[in-house]
């Protein structure tokens, strides 16, 4: 019998996949590798704290392979003085895509973002991937025009 796809909060034995797909999703976008201790990093953030402020769900096909994951955490709105839940990564194996995944792990995120007390989900993705862009867009979002900026800081002296 074939299960129905879900989406759930990952177990420490997940981390390897899960850091995988990262790898993926890396490539996916153009960007650098991910760091190579990538699975003790967020065990550290999502198991080794007694409130974790990192928020991780894995997205699982029928078969029961993970195939996707989504990362999230509350960050602070200046201008609206409130919390929002900020959506670092949302990622699908290629062939997984289409598949009704997507809008489980959105769904899963606005839970996580209702259980923490905030009233939005913000998160970026590249112009170019018309794919996410469309997906997005059906699914309500509002698109902003920022460019994202990042200043390495180099380690602080004794």
């Amino acid at each position: 019998m074939t299960r129905t796809p879900l989406v759930r909060h990952p177990d420490r034995a997940d981390l390897p996949r899960v850091a995988e797909l990262a790898a993926q999703h890396a490539a996916y976008e153009r960007a650098d590798p991910p760091v190579p201790d990538l699975v003790a990093r967020p065990a550290g953030l999502l198991f080794d704290t007694p409130d974790p402020r990192l928020r991780c769900l894995v997205a699982e096909a029928p078969d029961g392979e993970i195939v996707g994951y989504a990362t999230c955490a509350p960050e602070l709105s200046t201008w609206d003085g409130r919390e929002y839940l900020h959506m670092d990564c949302l990622f699908l194996a290629p062939g997984h895509r289409g598949l009704g995944l997507g809008p489980l792990l959105m769904d899963a995120v606005v839970a996580e973002a209702r259980r923490l007390g905030v009233s939005e989900v913000q998160w970026q993705t590249p112009a170019w991937n018309e794919g996410a862009v469309r997906f997005y867009d059906r699914l309500g979002a509002r698109a902003g025009q920022k460019l994202r900026y990042s200043l390495p800081v180099g380690e602080a002296g004794p």
